[in-house]
C-alpha cells in the first residue's frame, strides 16, 4: 500500500492526465493564420480570421450562419435573452449539465425549471420536457450529455407543437451527426465552446450556429456594443462579446486538425472499450457509432459490484495524477442558488450523479497512458480489501 501515491508513494504519472481535450495545433499553421490579421492591421471587429472561421464553421455544421463570441457563455446568454418569450419567466433544462448554466439563465432573466433525464442515455427527453411545460415557459434549453446526444428531432417537434423557442447547448457534440442531420442545425440555434478543453481549441471563445437570419443579425450587433453601422447604435443594446483575431487563428488551426483528432480519439476510446470490458464493476458509457461522432469524452459508470466507493476511487486516481472527475455532481437542482429557481424532485438525476466518472482523454493522453490507467484500476480491484482497510485506517488517524 505504501507504493500507492495516496499513501505516500510516487505518482504513477509525472505529468497529470486530464479529462480535457487540450489540443496543441500545429504552431506553423497558427502563425500563418496570424499573419492575415497582422498584415491587415486588424486585430478585432470582424477581421479576416473571424470571417474565415465563421464561414468554415457554418459549412462544417451545414447551416446558413455562424457567429463567434468571446466565450460560449455569451453565445448562450445573448441567445437566451433574445429567444425567450416576452412575459414568460421559466426555462426548462436538465439538472445534469454545466455547473454554471443556472447562472447564465439568471443573467438572462429566466427562472430554471429542471427536467429529468433518461436513465440509459443521461439525456433529457421530449417527454421529460413536456412534463415541465407551463403557461410560464419562455424557452427550452436542450443540453446534450457529454457522450452521444439528446433526441434533437423529438425536442424540435415538441417545441414546434407548443410554439416554444428551442436553444441547444451543444458544446460536447461538435462533430456529431444525428439521423436527421448534423448537430448545429436544430432548434432556433445551437451554441458551442472554443475552450481548450473542447474539440476545437481557440484557447477561449465560443460560437453559435443558426439558420435564422434575423437572429444572426441581432446577435451580431449585440456582441459588438449594439453597433449596426458607422456611428449607429441599434435599439437592441449590446456588449463587448467579440472574438479577437488571435483566438480565431488558433481555432482555425485546430479546425484544420479536427478529423485527425477524431481518428486519435476513436483509438483511445477503443482502447478503453476493450480493456475496461475485462474489469468487473466499471462500465464504459459507449458511443453510438452508427452515426458520426467525435469519441472525445470517456465516461464510465461505477457499478454496485465495484469494491470501492466512487469517492475513494477518484481520490486514489487523482493521487496518481490520473485526474478523473465526477460527472455533473452535484446536479444543479441540489446546488445552492441565490436567484429564483423552481425546486424539483429528480430521483433519476440524483442517482445518476452518484455513479459516473470522467476518465482521462484528449490529445495529451496516449494509448500507453490508458493502458497504465487500466492496469491501475485492475490493481485496485484485485487489492481492494487491503486498500479499503488502509483507507479506513487513514480516516481514523
Amino acid at each position: 500500500m505504501s507504493e500507492l501515491a495516496y499513501f505516500g508513494g510516487p505518482s504513477l504519472f509525472e505529468v497529470p492526465k486530464s479529462t480535457s481535450n487540450l489540443l496543441t495545433p500545429d504552431v506553423e499553421k497558427f502563425l500563418t493564420y496570424s499573419k492575415a490579421f497582422y498584415h491587415e492591421h486588424q486585430y478585432t471587429n470582424n477581421g479576416p480570421n473571424v470571417k474565415a472561421l465563421e464561414q468554415r464553421l457554418a459549412e462544417f455544421h451545414q447551416v446558413k450562419h455562424c457567429l463567434v463570441f468571446s466565450s460560449g457563455f455569451w453565445a448562450l446568454a445573448l441567445a437566451m435573452k433574445y429567444l425567450k418569450l416576452e412575459g414568460k419567466t421559466e426555462v426548462i433544462m436538465p439538472s445534469l449539465t454545466y455547473r454554471r448554466m443556472t447562472d447564465i439563465c439568471a443573467w438572462a432573466g429566466l427562472t430554471p425549471k429542471f427536467c429529468e433525464v433518461d436513465e440509459d442515455t443521461l439525456a433529457m427527453t421530449a417527454q421529460s420536457v413536456e412534463d415541465c411545460i407551463t403557461s410560464q415557459t419562455a424557452l427550452i434549453l436542450a443540453a446534450h450529455p457529454i457522450v452521444n446526444c439528446a433526441d434533437a428531432q423529438a425536442l424540435e417537434d415538441l417545441s414546434l407543437r407548443y410554439n416554444l423557442p428551442l436553444l441547444f447547448d451543444s458544446v460536447e457534440s461538435v462533430y456529431e451527426d444525428l439521423p436527421q442531420g448534423r448537430v448545429g442545425g436544430f432548434g432556433a440555434a445551437e451554441c458551442f465552446s472554443l475552450h481548450a478543453c473542447k474539440l476545437i481549441n481557440g484557447f477561449g471563445g465560443g460560437y453559435l450556429t443558426t439558420n435564422d437570419s434575423t437572429l444572426m443579425e441581432t446577435l451580431a450587433a449585440q456582441r459588438t456594443f449594439g453597433i449596426t453601422g458607422l456611428d449607429t447604435i441599434g435599439v437592441c443594446g449590446g456588449f463587448n462579446a467579440k472574438l479577437n483575431e488571435m483566438h480565431a487563428a488558433m481555432a482555425l488551426a485546430s479546425l484544420d486538425d479536427v478529423d485527425e483528432q477524431v481518428r486519435l480519439n476513436e483509438a483511445r476510446y477503443r482502447c478503453y472499450q476493450e480493456r475496461l470490458s475485462y474489469i468487473s464493476g466499471i462500465r464504459l458509457l459507449e458511443f453510438d457509432d452508427a452515426q458520426r461522432c467525435g469519441f472525445k469524452n470517456i465516461v464510465a459508470e461505477i457499478e454496485d459490484d465495484w469494491p470501492l466507493s466512487r469517492s475513494d476511487t477518484i481520490k486514489l486516481l487523482n493521487a496518481e495524477n490520473i485526474l478523473a472527475r465526477v460527472y455533473y455532481d452535484p446536479p444543479l437542482h441540489k446546488k445552492r442558488m441565490l436567484f429564483p429557481h423552481i425546486p424539483a424532485a429528480l430521483p433519476i438525476s440524483e442517482r445518476l450523479s452518484q455513479r459516473f466518472v470522467n476518465l482521462p482523454c484528449g490529445q495529451q493522453v496516449s494509448l500507453e497512458d490508458i493502458g497504465q490507467i487500466i492496469d491501475f484500476l485492475e490493481f485496485v480491484s484485485e487489492n481492494h480489501r487491503e486498500i479499503n482497510a488502509a483507507l479506513r485506517e487513514r480516516c481514523n488517524e
